[in-house]
């Protein structure tokens, strides 16, 4: 686990996806903490939904949401340059967002994208938003979500690996925001029962590697071998252990690459109450 030369572990550019309302508070609230003290780069996008139909049926309309959304980015450099963050305001027009979200991250070439996450109803409370699902499929950068009303972290880092290079790529950019936050890691890897003996011993293997890589940055860091499902481990996990940030891979040993994202990925954002770093 090279942290020194992996890129996943950088976080020296970076793209908010603002949306100028109370779900991507938390979001803006976190971009600009992690750009201050990463000393990064930080660009914030506002997307106007339109389309040619509609621009041509009430342009009046479009016209003052693009007004608000400049307004809106104004004020965020605003208080990036009073925190001395590096920023520049982005306003594109499109009929989906996710699509001009994840074209931004490419133009710009960033590490990470930060998007804020709705607030989740009893009958959606297993899965995440459509948009955010996309974004974290189709980006080639990693991906926090932030719910609406999470302050920039300050407690706890739980990761959670399974041998996997991803799981790996999860525990390198936990390192780096561990140092850069002053915060002490979990590691945790989840058995699913029905696990052989083999795989019991390559989770505790793994995190072992993962606790001396840790330690040997000057992290305080803690390993823990749990059973169940995944997702519900390591949200209940993080509960227990007063973590205010989760890091997993975008996929496990199990991820087929034809697919977009992991389940458990998908699960642990949709039912976390604290932000989570999807590592692409």
């Amino acid at each position: 686990m090279e942290t020194r030369l992996s890129p996943v572990g950088r976080f020296e550019t970076l793209l908010l996806a603002a949306e100028g309302t109370e779900f991507s508070a938390g979001a803006e609230q976190v971009a600009l903490g992690l750009a201050e003290r990463c000393g990064a780069r930080l660009y914030a996008l506002q997307v106007v939904l339109t389309n040619p139909e509609y621009e041509a049926m009430a342009p009046e309309r479009v016209q003052a949401e693009a007004e608000a959304a400049r307004a809106h980015l104004a004020e965020l450099g605003q208080r990036a340059g009073a925190a001395g963050v590096p920023y520049e305001g982005l306003l594109r027009h499109g009929a989906d967002p996710y699509v001009e979200v994840v074209q931004a991250a490419e133009d710009n070439r960033v590490d990470l994208i930060v998007m804020g996450r709705r607030t989740r109803s009893d009958l959606a409370r297993l899965m995440m938003g459509d948009s955010t699902a996309k974004v974290i499929g189709h980006a080639a950068c990693s991906v926090l979500v932030v719910p609406c009303s999470c302050p920039v972290p300050s407690r706890r880092i739980l990761v959670a690996t399974d041998g996997s290079r991803l799981g790996d790529a999860a525990a390198v950019s936990a390192s780096e925001l561990a140092r850069r936050f002053d915060l002490p890691v979990t590691v945790v890897s989840v058995n699913v029962p029905g696990h052989d003996q083999a795989r019991r011993d390559e989770a505790r293997q793994a995190i072992e590697r993962v606790c001396q890589a840790l330690q040997g940055e000057g992290i305080s860091v803690e390993g823990i071998q749990e059973e169940g499902r995944p997702e519900q481990v390591i949200v209940e996990l993080a509960k227990q252990k007063q973590a205010d940030l989760i890091v997993v891979g975008s996929h496990g040993r199990t991820g087929l690459q034809r697919l977009l994202m992991g389940s458990v990925a998908e699960r642990v954002v949709g039912q976390a109450e604290v932000a989570v770093l999807v590592v692409k």
